[in-house]
């Protein structure tokens, strides 16, 4: 059972939630489920990409900021972002001052601006694994897959940067490609 915690509402969660409110409404609505949409996969590509060497939770705490200074992730907007405006978020203190994922999230946004709609969304889906079985512990669950490094390399070959293959495997799970809930959580299906 250390693979699951009991929330405050009796129900079973994958032990990675831990005792965080914002993380058990994470994953109880969105860790998992099936993200479709060329604007959203931005975000989570972006958001992945902060997270690179942090805690998930420092990213989901500062993710209503991420969205204000981003231009709702709008990736043809952010695409014109400038230096002027790198140094502005370099200055924000609400989300994580990091040049080279700021100037990674414009030159991403500038490829998705320039892909065809539905494109990117296609492209990514396109790596989703068939389903298999469920995890039955934490420690089933792997931190980079065939699939993930595929499409980190799909993504690399395009001029996608901060994509990595563990990167990528953890957009997959929140964005629902893999669901990997492990067994006895309330939310396996």
């Amino acid at each position: 059972m250390s693979s699951l915690r009991i929330g405050p509402d009796d129900r079973a969660r994958c032990a990675w939630v831990g005792d965080d409110a914002e993380y058990r409404r994470y994953h109880d609505e969105e860790w998992g489920r099936p993200l479709h949409g060329d604007r959203a996969l931005f975000e989570k590509m972006a958001l992945e990409g902060f997270q690179a060497g942090l805690s998930w939770i420092t990213v989901l705490r500062k993710r209503p900021h991420f969205r204000e200074v981003f231009a709702g992730f709008d990736p043809a907007r952010v695409a014109g972002f400038g230096a002027d405006d790198v140094e502005r978020l370099m200055a924000d203190a609400g989300i994580i001052r990091n040049r080279a994922k700021i100037q990674a999230t414009i030159s991403n946004a500038a490829l998705v601006r320039d892909m065809a709609e539905g494109e990117l969304d296609a492209l990514m889906w396109s790596f989703a694994p068939p389903a298999s079985d469920r995890p039955r512990t934490l420690d089933d669950i792997p931190a980079v897959t065939d699939a993930s490094s595929a499409l980190s390399r799909a993504l690399r070959s395009r001029g996608f940067r901060f994509v990595g293959p563990t990167t990528m495997y953890a957009l997959m799970q929140s964005a629902g490609m893999v669901d990997d809930h492990v067994e006895g959580c309330w939310r396996a299906h």
